[in-house]
C-alpha cells in the first residue's frame, strides 16, 4: 500500500526497495497523490495488479484515468480506498458512517501512518509517504497480507534516508 508519492515534487523516482516490492506483490494499492502520470504509468507496468485513487494534488489527467474512490473485495473482505478522510478527530466514526459495508479503508493525504479499527470493526490504514516523511522518522509504505477474509500481516515498512 502506498500513498502520496508526489513524484516529481518531493521525490524524483521511487525507492528501488519500494519497486521490488512493487514487484513481488500481488496487488498494488495507492490512495493518491501521485501528481505525475508517469508514476502511475510505471507502476501499472511494475505490478501485476494496481488499485490506485486520485487525490487533491492530482491534475485532470490522474483524475480520467482513476476514481475518488475504489471499491474491491479481496479475499472475502471488503475494501475501500479514498486519498482524504478529515481531520484525525472522530475519523474512525466518521468513516464507518461514510463507508458502510467496509470491512478496511486504506487512505492516504496526511502522510502520517494509521492503523486503527472503528468501534464497529471498520480497519483504517494510511501508509504513510515513501517520499515525504512529514515529520515522522522515516518515509513509509505498508504490506499486507489477506487470506481467509482476515487481513494479517500488516506491516508498516520505514525507509532509509535518501
Amino acid at each position: 500500500m502506498l500513498s502520496d508519492t508526489h513524484i516529481p515534487l518531493r521525490a524524483k523516482a521511487l525507492s528501488p526497495q519500494v519497486l521490488a516490492d512493487v514487484e513481488a506483490a500481488d496487488l498494488v494499492l495507492h490512495a493518491g497523490d501521485w501528481v505525475d502520470e508517469a508514476t502511475l504509468d510505471l507502476l501499472e507496468e511494475r505490478s501485476r495488479r494496481l488499485i490506485g485513487v486520485w487525490g487533491n494534488n492530482d491534475g485532470p489527467g490522474l483524475r480520467r484515468r482513476l476514481p475518488e474512490v475504489a471499491r474491491f473485495e479481496l479475499g472475502g473482505l471488503r475494501f475501500a480506498m479514498v486519498h482524504e478522510t478529515g481531520p484525525a478527530k472522530g475519523r474512525e466514526e466518521r468513516c464507518e458512517r461514510d463507508f458502510p459495508d467496509t470491512d478496511v479503508l486504506v487512505f492516504g493525504h496526511s502522510h502520517i501512518p494509521w492503523d486503527t479499527v472503528s468501534p464497529g470493526g471498520l480497519r483504517l490504514l494510511n501508509p504513510g509517504s515513501p517520499t515525504d516523511r512529514r515529520r515522522q522518522p522515516a518515509c513509509t509504505y505498508l504490506t499486507a497480507t489477506v487470506a481467509g477474509a482476515r487481513l494479517t500481516d500488516v506491516r508498516l515498512v520505514p525507509l532509509p534516508p535518501r
